[in-house]
């Protein structure tokens, strides 16, 4: 688990646990090659929502069609919106193994300036822009992005925002602090 006494959150350090769910839940993380993070130790304090979170995060990350590369950009673009420098600190090292480059990372905030995108890259992030920025997609958004992917990646898509949008919320909220250590998720 944590140092016993060290607080990874707002809330308290989350104590040895008996608890099945959680211990599946860190097992599941070892054996894909991650490491228990500061995010599941604060989770961890709630087993089953900590578990049914984790179902969904699998899934975007190892059943999704839309490619891993478009889905990165989509997290790294949800984690400026919400403010989450917690999901960039994860997901920039994932982004850049999914094959984005340094300098459209670095752009990704100002993409509409630069030239460093795609269409279909460039469709994904205005997409994305609008759904976190509270969901109502406007119809010339929407059929621009539609035009690059399917209704399934389109649903996939606008999850992976939902989803890493409210996990931007939850470690702003809970103050979960960003891993300095080398920890890092499993790289699905």
């Amino acid at each position: 688990m944590q140092q016993p006494g060290r607080s990874v959150s707002r809330l308290p350090p989350l104590p040895e646990s008996s608890d099945p769910a959680l211990r599946e839940l860190f097992d599941d993380t070892r054996r894909r090659g991650g490491h228990v993070l500061n995010l599941h130790l604060t989770l961890g304090h709630a087993p089953k929502m900590a578990l049914a979170r984790r179902a969904t995060a699998n899934a975007i990350r190892y059943d999704a069609v839309t490619p891993r590369l478009l889905r990165e950009l989509a997290i790294v673009r949800t984690a400026q919106i919400v403010g989450s420098d917690y999901e960039l600190n994860q997901h920039i090292p994932m982004a850049l193994a999914a094959g984005l480059t340094r300098a459209q990372l670095d752009g990704v905030q100002d993409w509409r300036g630069n030239a460093l995108f795609d269409e279909r890259q460039r469709a994904l992030l205005a997409y994305v822009e609008q759904v976190a920025g509270g969901g109502d997609v406007d119809d010339a958004t929407f059929d621009a992005f539609a035009r690059f992917f399917t209704p399934q990646e389109i649903v996939e898509i606008t999850i992976t925002v939902a989803s890493y949008y409210g996990t931007g919320l939850v470690t702003k909220a809970l103050r979960i602090e960003v891993e300095t250590d080398g920890r890092h998720a499993a790289p699905g």
